[in-house]
């Protein structure tokens, strides 16, 4: 995309294109404390990006409507062209597009590129064993280290610091698209993934680690170690944390902040629109700043999918703008929050976000992790001695969220010795596992235990607190 690298008038001086040295030279101080990675990309002035957004929205547009069937025959149905959309009026015009979208052309079927033009895959968690998959050029990678690096600069990070990066790695974005992103702004990575508490504190200590990035609840969880072993906030050495991936609360910063001695910033991203990097927080928390030079965002009624005003909760809906492998049009996030475009102390000039409130699905987040009660239902369900009727026990266990998962099994499983009934047990345990990758405790159950209802069946039992899920 020919827009895609460089704002109207700007050439290359938002450091778009611009690399080693010669990037460092284009950082600059926000006035919040934190800095500006491209600097007149990210201050650019309302009427500047709104006409850069329409620029670029109709050649996404082109590229999905050229390169996609499921566009073309979408935009056809409504009869719409690329060129046809002048203004961002216009775009409640476009069509949705879902997940359910997104799994029905599993896995290549909603790139607009071929699949030798792809240099990485990600994916995420699917509710019947299809992930939805996520395609990226190298152009595509590119761009996305530059969010990265914006998002991370926004928190003061510079070139020389060192990340201690304790994202999952593999097909979840998150692990990876933080390392790229710092790499990109010139931070030393250590690439130490999740778990493992003990040999995270001494890395963190004996490395030297200015910066940290994992879910907040594993940043609380280091917290609450770090003190269990005796240690002051002053004894670590992080000065700012980035935490996504799950939900989380102002109060919870609070804690995290107090408990590790750093400021404590929320980032949002999803793997549809390419993972971390979609909108971040300044050093103000005043909202997460929207990348609007590369995501169009609005806000809809969930049940009439209207546009809603600025400052009214709704759905969360994004188009890409400079995505090349995979243009996504008004996808459905299902996360409820709202927007505000009120100028920021910082001076960027993007609108922000709130924390999302809650879900318009029944998607639950555990640990970073989209987890799907069909997707448990479908294991469970594989098992011939397991009945059909189980209960899936959300709770708060100190700052981590766990899953129980209550089964009923037949008379017969309770006659075996309690050696075999801990070995069934360990064996739904893992095949849970193996479908949802993280660790769950399997619970069983007399048949008739679990409570019958006449409606609806109460599969989820969520007992975390209301202040934990923005109730």
């Amino acid at each position: 995309m020919s827009s895609r690298r460089s704002s109207p008038g700007e050439g290359d001086a938002g450091g778009a294109r611009l690399t080693g040295t010669a990037r460092e030279q284009h950082l600059a101080p926000d006035a919040a404390g934190g800095l500006l990675w491209q600097p007149a990309d990210e201050t650019l002035p309302t009427a500047r990006l709104g006409a850069l957004q329409m620029e670029r929205l109709r050649e996404t547009l082109r590229n999905a409507y050229e390169h996609i069937p499921f566009y073309r025959k979408k935009l056809d149905e409504l009869g719409i062209k690329p060129e046809d959309v002048d203004c961002h009026g216009d775009v409640a015009d476009l069509p949705f597009t879902t997940k359910v979208d997104l799994r029905d052309h599993y896995p290549f079927g909603m790139f607009a590129r071929p699949r030798e033009e792809i240099v990485r895959v990600h994916a995420s968690s699917g509710t019947t064993g299809n992930p939805t998959t996520v395609g990226y050029t190298r152009d595509d990678v590119d761009m996305w280290g530059d969010l990265i690096a914006r998002t991370l600069a926004a928190g003061g990070v510079k070139p020389g610091d060192l990340l201690q990066n304790a994202y999952g790695y593999g097909l979840f974005t998150g692990g990876l698209g933080l390392h790229f992103g710092a790499e990109r702004l010139g931070c030393t990575v250590v690439p130490i993934s999740g778990g493992n508490t003990e040999r995270q504190l001494k890395i963190m200590r004996d490395f030297g680690a200015t910066a940290l990035s994992c879910t907040p609840s594993y940043a609380m969880y280091l917290a609450e170690a770090a003190r269990d072993r005796g240690l002051r906030p002053e004894d670590l050495p992080i000065r700012v944390g980035f935490h996504g991936a799950e939900p989380w609360t102002n109060e919870l910063r609070l804690q995290v902040e107090a408990g590790l001695g750093i400021d404590a910033l929320d980032i949002y991203g999803l793997s549809e629109m390419g993972g971390p990097g979609v909108a971040f927080e300044c050093l103000c928390k005043g909202g997460m700043h929207v990348n609007e030079d590369h995501y169009l965002v609005e806000i809809v009624d969930p049940e009439t999918l209207q546009p809603l005003p600025e400052g009214e909760v709704g759905e969360l809906v994004f188009t890409t703008l400079t995505r090349q492998a995979q243009p996504l049009i008004r996808y459905r996030t299902r996360d409820l929050c709202s927007l505000t475009s009120d100028p920021c102390p910082c001076g960027r000039t993007s609108a922000r976000m709130s924390k999302p409130i809650g879900r318009s699905d029944d998607m639950l987040i555990i640990r970073g992790v989209n987890v799907f009660p069909s997707q448990i239902e479908e294991v469970l369900m594989s098992i011939p001695e397991i009945e059909p009727h189980y209960q899936i026990v959300v709770d708060r266990k100190g700052y981590l969220d766990v899953i129980e998962v209550w089964v009923e099994v037949g008379e017969g499983i309770f006659a075996e010795t309690m050696g075999d009934l801990e070995r069934f047990q360990r064996k739904v345990q893992a095949q849970i596992y193996n479908v949802l990758n993280i660790q769950v405790a399997v619970k069983l159950k007399e048949p008739k235990a679990i409570q019958r209802s006449e409606g609806k069946a109460v599969r989820v039992i969520d007992r975390r607190p209301a202040s934990i899920l923005g109730r």
